[in-house]
């Protein structure tokens, strides 16, 4: 009888993503990127068949997929090596050449969509001004380009067109907390809540009609709903809700006159049906727990980017009237069966101040445990740790480390008002939310005070280096991914269309100084006696290099133990699989030496 070796690390390197898809009109085609081939490109299926071939060998990061709804020709976007500045290539169906359509260097160009006949393409770009930007239509046939809508008072998105073309569906984001739906028709613009001064978000709209258009909105309430407004009314009705549950995306079936919906509870998704002519709502089971992307056929079909803790990106097709979901690809753990992996338990604790704190833990299993635990603060900061899969987390639980993600205060799917609670406070609350949940787990059993480690990316990196110099006891090592060190220079180099938020979401530099010096992880080097591990993408527009290189340089100007590591051609984030690998690699051996 032949036996094998347990399934080894470099098994879970091994797996794949998707980062978009797009269907073409009749269902024949389905384009995906994906890093198959260890780097990202455009992939296609020729429907029913599900064999994947490459489009594309650019070997970047997509930014967007839309068809021409005749199937002559896709239009894609490209950014440079995690520089997220895409820009805007048509390319044949099956693959060929990548020919430049809005290619401008230095610049981002966003929401590409096209019209109805293929011949007009609109977009969103910082070319013309980067804080608040401008949406363009682009006739292909002409090459004549206008402005459709000009930004102002925020970063300003172009969503949609209404079906003649005749009006514009834009967002103006002036914090993710506080982000406007509006539409131009003419010259009147028109907002589509009611005028106030409270704060609230649309994050969705669609129009049904030339006049009517559906939106998700917490307008008035702590938590997204199903509104309607009407153009030439103006009258915003509230239509529907779920109760704990935050309605995250919309699409539209016009042939059945039916309205999908994605909502968000805590650490995982629903979908839901909305019967417009009798108002019934129904639920949709899905194949996973966490929902990426919806895409609705003009047949009723629906296609589905989602994933799971236990299970990577995969995309599903569930045909109208049945209830099965076909999976259209198979991204697994190569050689580990999904029952093998780690699914989290739901923990709940109260924080400092009494507010309930939502948390995952993934526990190693008994017979590979080392009995230590990774601290894992999220990015974001309004964001949240929810049941999707991670390679990294899934391959440390292997290597018998369990790992604790809590949703600390201003994370996402809690409500609008927890999610304001990180906004000009990055350094008290959610910390504390952070001990907390350790101090919880201690005395709960599920960690032993000697034997907690620390690692975070993004704002999970901030969070890893001011833990680290504020509560250094707690931990045996930090690693730190791509984490602001300074809130001061954060706030200058962040990408321009990003600065209007920043006194709400960070703070005022000179109004907020001394909080801001309180709450920037370089004013405790003396702090930071742990050994560190620091990883940076060169390329990184959010948190740039410079941020990574001062808290370096203090800490090896102290005599700290620090070890840094950067990816010359990434961004925010690992495109490339062979990164990827090598610093997961890094972060082990790391790992394993101070346990």
């Amino acid at each position: 009888m032949l036996s094998f070796k347990k399934p080894d690390v470099e098994q879970f390197f091994r797996t794949y993503a998707i980062q978009d898809f797009a269907v073409n009109h009749d269902e024949s085609q389905l384009i995906f990127s994906t890093n198959l081939s260890g780097k990202y490109n455009l992939w296609a299926m020729d429907l029913p068949n599900v064999f994947p071939y490459p489009l594309t060998f650019m070997d970047q990061s997509c930014h967007g997929i839309t068809y021409d709804k005749q199937g002559h020709f896709v239009v894609v976007g490209f950014d440079k090596d995690g520089d997220e500045n895409a820009q805007l290539y048509a390319m044949p169906t099956k693959g060929g050449e990548l020919k430049p359509l809005r290619v401008q260097e230095g610049q981002r160009h966003m929401n590409p969509f096209l019209s109805k006949d293929g011949n007009r393409l609109y977009y969103t770009s910082t070319k013309d001004d980067p804080t608040y930007l401008k949406a363009y239509c682009y006739n292909l046939e002409t090459e004549e380009e206008k402005v459709v809508i000009d930004g102002s008072g925020a970063s300003t998105y172009l969503y949609n067109t209404s079906p003649s073309e005749k009006s514009y569906l834009y967002i103006k984001h002036f914090a993710n907390t506080y982000t406007l739906g509006y539409v131009k028709r003419g010259e009147e613009e028109i907002l589509l809540t009611p005028a106030t001064e409270a704060q609230h978000t649309v994050s969705g709209a669609v129009y049904v009609s030339e006049e009517e258009l559906y939106l998700i909105t917490n307008y008035n309430e702590d938590l997204s709903y199903l509104a309607k407004f009407n153009l030439n009314t103006k009258e915003f009705t509230k239509v529907l809700s779920k109760d704990g549950e935050d309605f995250t995306e919309l699409k539209y079936d016009k042939n059945s006159n039916l309205l999908y919906l994605a909502a968000s509870k805590g650490v995982e998704d629903y979908l839901y049906q909305f019967d417009m002519q009798n108002g019934e709502l129904s639920k949709i089971d899905i194949p996973a727990s966490i929902v990426e992307k919806l895409e609705v056929t003009e047949s009723g079909n629906l296609y589905l980017l989602a994933r799971s803790a236990t299970r990577p990106h995969n995309i599903y097709k569930k045909a109208a009237n049945q209830t099965n979901w076909e999976a259209l690809t198979n991204y697994g753990v190569p050689g580990v069966a999904e029952e093998e992996l780690v699914d989290p338990e739901v923990l709940t604790y109260p924080s400092y101040d009494g507010l309930e704190i939502e948390a995952l833990f993934f526990k190693a299993k008994e017979e590979s445990s080392n009995g230590h635990v990774i601290l894992w603060p999220h990015g974001g900061p309004q964001a949240a740790e929810r049941k999707q899969f991670r390679s990294l987390f899934q391959f440390l639980v292997n290597r018998g480390y369990s790992i604790f993600a809590p949703n600390f205060r201003g994370s996402a799917g809690y409500g609008l008002k927890f999610m304001k609670m990180v906004e000009g406070d990055w350094g008290y609350g959610p910390r504390l939310d952070n001990i907390e949940g350790l101090e919880y787990l201690i005395k709960k059993g599920y960690a032993d005070r000697d034997k907690i480690l620390l690692m975070g990316g993004s704002y999970g990196g901030y969070m890893a280096l001011l833990l680290h110099g504020r509560h250094a006891e707690y931990f045996k090592s930090v690693v730190d991914i791509f984490g602001p060190s300074d809130l001061f220079s954060f706030i200058e180099s962040v990408p321009e269309h990003w600065k209007p938020v920043m006194n709400q979401w960070v703070g005022d530099p000179v109004k907020d100084r001394e909080k801001l010096i309180e709450y920037s992880p370089i004013t405790y080097l003396e702090g930071m006696v742990k050994p560190m591990l620091v990883i940076q993408g060169a390329m990184d527009p959010r948190v740039v290099k410079a941020e990574s290189d001062q808290i370096v340089a203090a800490l090896q100007k102290n005599g700290a133990s620090v070890e840094y590591i950067v990816l010359d051609d990434e961004g925010h984030g690992f495109s490339k699989k062979e990164n990827e690998m090598k610093v997961y690699r890094a972060v082990l051996e790391f790992f394993d030496r101070f346990i």
